[in-house]
């Protein structure tokens, strides 16, 4: 099925914010082209977007382009599963899912337990990798490009089950699946993204 765009922005075509509705396709992107669209999501003003899909006859010069303005970081994280019920945190007043930044040294299935167990106190194993997704955000008026890889878990130990408070999180719960949903309603895109692959891959009783 081909896929309806709210807007198409034609190759040097000026980006205007209060346009952008839905899922945006800009068409031949030029370097001009994307630092306006960095611009305007730096300002916040495209909050009703759904979605932003990029075309270009030089994909590969324009991820590298993209690359560039970038500081690129990975982080692991993980959908702990126990007797049908799901694994979640809150924290900065939404329902999200434990995950974190890659160290040193360590693999990204090391950092997605190791992640999971600091946010939450629960052990846990991996059964297989759902997905990975990119997500951006600015600190301190740089752009950071960030890539979760998630994994299915299985609970290993919840004994000492309890918030990392230093993170910033102030609850941990576990959820059926309506729950998560209704939990997820108000949460990140990429979050309710990740949960929608999950789900996909439960076998139907």
């Amino acid at each position: 099925m081909k896929r309806a765009y709210g807007l198409v922005v034609r190759e040097f075509e000026d980006i205007v914010p209060e346009v952008l509705v839905d899922d945006v396709l800009i068409m031949n992107a030029s370097f001009d082209q994307i630092d306006g669209l960095l611009k305007l999501m730096t300002d916040k003003k495209v909050k009703k977007v759904h979605s932003i899909f990029i075309s270009s006859r030089k994909k590969r010069d324009l991820i590298d382009y993209i690359k560039s303005k970038f500081k690129v970081i990975e982080a692991g994280g993980g959908i702990v599963e126990k007797e049908g019920k799901l694994l979640m945190i809150y924290r900065r007043k939404v329902w999200d899912i434990p995950k974190g930044k890659l160290d040193n040294g360590e693999s990204i299935e090391e950092c997605a337990i190791r992640e999971v167990e600091e946010e939450t106190g629960v052990k846990a194993k991996i059964d297989h990798k759902i997905d990975a997704v990119w997500h951006t955000y600015v600190t301190k008026k740089k752009y950071v490009l960030k890539k979760t890889h998630w994994f299915a878990m299985q609970c290993v130990d919840d004994s000492q089950m309890a918030p990392q408070k230093d993170e910033g999180i102030k609850k941990v719960e576990w959820m059926d699946l309506d729950q998560v949903r209704k939990a997820l309603h108000d949460s990140y895109r990429s979050i309710r993204y990740v949960m929608q692959e999950y789900t996909k891959m439960i076998p139907e009783a």
